[in-house]
C-alpha cells in the first residue's frame, strides 16, 4: 500500500460537517484505509475575499489505488458533497479534496501533479501536516518544521 497526504477543505454547508462526513467517507472505502487526521482548522478564503473562511483538515491514508485512480474517487465524493466545478479558481465550494502527497512520487500530467503545487506554500496546509507528522520530510528534501517557520505570520486557528 503507498502512503497519501489528502488535504481537506470546505467554506458551504456547515463545513465542519463537511469535512467530518468526508473522513467518515474516506474510512469505509475499501481500497482505502484512513490511519489518521488532523485538527480542523479555520483560515481565510484564498480568491475572492467576499466568500466565507475555510475548515481545513489532512488526512494521512494507505490506499490500493493509482493516483489517477485515487484522484477520481476524490472527486466523485466531493461530487457526492454538492461540488459543482465550474472551471473558476479559488471559488467557495462545499468540498475539496487534494493529493497533497503520493509517497515521494513526482508526477506531472494535465489532470495531476505531484507533489501539490501549493503544498509548500499554505500554512492551512502546512499546520495540519505538521499536527500530524511533525518530523515529515517533504519531497524537496526540506523538513516540514523548516517551512512552518517560514509561513509562521500566515494566520490560521486550530478549532
Amino acid at each position: 500500500m503507498t502512503t497519501v497526504y489528502i488535504g481537506l477543505g470546505s467554506n458551504l454547508n456547515n463545513p465542519s460537517y463537511q469535512i467530518k462526513k468526508a473522513l467518515r467517507t474516506l474510512a469505509i472505502i475499501p481500497t482505502i484505509c484512513l490511519h489518521n487526521h488532523s485538527s480542523l482548522y479555520r483560515s481565510k478564503a484564498i480568491g475572492p475575499k467576499n466568500q466565507p473562511d475555510y475548515i481545513n483538515a489532512i488526512a494521512i491514508l494507505s490506499v490500493k489505488l493509482s493516483p489517477f485512480q485515487l484522484l477520481k474517487k476524490l472527486q466523485t465524493i466531493e461530487t457526492e458533497h454538492g461540488r459543482t466545478r465550474t472551471g473558476k479558481r479559488w471559488q467557495a465550494r462545499t468540498l475539496d479534496l487534494d493529493i497533497l502527497m503520493y509517497d515521494n512520487k513526482q508526477l506531472q500530467s494535465p489532470n495531476l501533479i505531484l507533489p501539490h503545487p501549493e503544498l509548500y506554500n499554505r500554512m492551512f496546509v502546512l499546520q495540519p501536516l505538521y499536527e500530524c507528522v511533525p518530523d515529515l520530510i517533504l519531497p524537496n528534501g526540506q523538513p516540514l518544521q523548516d517551512l512552518i517557520q517560514y509561513h509562521s505570520d500566515e494566520k490560521i486557528w486550530k478549532i
